[in-house]
């Protein structure tokens, strides 16, 4: 039933189960592939093409920038770096950037500050507290941090100084830093992402954020996937009315130019010195260029309010059509970050999807995830609904258990 992924290339480490198509160029929110058929992309390169393909005000920003300078050293001041630090200072209501070249890196910092962070106060072996389900990255800090065993398999040993607690829990959080004086911070995503499209409710932010000023740690909010517009405010936490003290942000900031940045408030803006971290690429004009015209364009074209109207028309149609089914467990998320969790595994939905001309994701084995372009429009949601719909159920159907 599930199609077995195509072999990579011989020539490029056999790192992804590759779905058999390769993508020539796009426009808006569709794709072509090298053999001229059209796909609608309900996924933007998982959450990172926030303006769509080949966006008319985005396209000749980037081809000046190129023309003119594409990598300065960190040596030099980099106007454009500035230029996009003030206004996700200005957005955020935080203090200073740092930025990198993507979402691990982002958080490989943030934890980096929280032990700096503990280190300055004296603490020998500062602990951060992380999530079941949570996914920061690769590397072996950020896949230390990470809750999901099965990737951390063959890697070992993990990184010590994590402590893990289920989400949306405020007992189990206090209960597992009780009595211990060497928690410096606290460490989620505003919604999982990759653990399967899991927001921390409202009220369960804000309780973090009290309990953090009570006992002095940092807040670390990952919007690296939930962040930049994706659910309608700038970033998703600003739902709950909250400020973090340090922010990773990558994907959607500049439109599909690799990127990353750690955004920090008063508590951690100054922690981090001259010599204490680094990166050769990160802050590149290029990618600096792409964030600043990526924000610009948001603002221009109302994207913030059009993806949580358009968000909600296709989460409502999706609950329409599949939300009483048996088989559906779940439709959750917010704007145009949804998840789709069915009862049996699903991953065989992404190639029947692609054969039907729609690009998704599956995640954590049997959420359906849908991270378009924040350009998609209703009309072409609710074409993501008429091609997606039909597959589900006919999935649904074969994997029904016997009466």
């Amino acid at each position: 039933m599930t199609t077995p992924a195509a072999p990579s290339s011989p020539h490029t480490m056999n790192t992804y189960g590759r779905l058999p198509m390769a993508v020539s160029h796009g426009r808006g929110v569709r794709v072509w592939d090298t053999a001229g058929k059209s796909y609608l992309d309900a996924l933007a390169g998982i959450a990172v093409n926030t303006l769509g393909h080949g966006h008319a005000k985005l396209v000749p920003a980037l081809q000046d920038q190129v023309a003119k300078m594409m990598h300065s050293c960190n040596y030099y001041h980099i106007p454009d770096q500035e230029n996009l630090a003030r206004k996700l200072v200005e957005l955020s209501g935080m203090q200073n950037v740092f930025f990198c070249n993507s979402g691990l890196e982002a958080n490989e910092a943030a934890i980096k500050l929280a032990r700096k962070f503990g280190h300055d106060q004296g603490i020998e072996l500062p602990h951060i507290v992380v999530y079941d389900k949570a996914f920061h990255g690769r590397s072996i800090a950020t896949l230390s941090a990470t809750g999901n065993e099965k990737i951390q398999q063959g890697f070992g040993p993990m990184v010590d100084g994590f402590i893990r607690v289920p989400l949306n829990d405020i007992d189990a959080l206090q209960k597992a830093t009780a009595g211990r004086k060497d928690v410096v911070a606290v460490f989620l995503e505003t919604i999982q992402g990759e653990g399967g499209v899991n927001p921390a409710r409202v009220e369960y932010l804000q309780d973090v954020r009290r309990l953090c000023d009570e006992r002095g740690w940092l807040l670390m909010i990952d919007e690296v996937q939930c962040g930049m517009g994706r659910t309608g405010k700038w970033f998703a936490h600003q739902w709950a009315g909250i400020v973090p003290d340090v922010m990773p942000l990558a994907k959607g900031l500049a439109s599909g130019v690799p990127v990353g940045a750690v955004v920090a408030g008063p508590k951690a803006a100054h922690i981090f010195q001259p010599g204490n971290h680094g990166t050769t690429f990160g802050g590149n004009p290029l990618a600096m260029r792409a964030g600043v015209e990526t924000i610009r364009i948001m603002e221009e074209d109302g994207l913030l309010a059009h993806a949580a109207l358009v968000g909600a028309h296709l989460r409502e149609a999706l609950a329409r059509e599949l939300g009483s089914l048996p088989g559906v467990k779940d439709i959750r998320g917010q704007g145009l970050m949804i998840g789709i969790e069915l009862t049996a595994s699903c991953g065989g939905l992404m190639q029947r999807a692609l054969d039907a001309g729609l690009l998704i994701s599956v995640t954590a084995d049997k959420v359906i995830r849908l991270v378009p372009p924040l350009i998609i429009t209703e009309a072409e949601a609710d074409e993501v609904v008429a091609l997606l719909v039909p597959l589900v159920r006919q999935w649904l159907a074969e994997t029904a258990p016997a009466a």
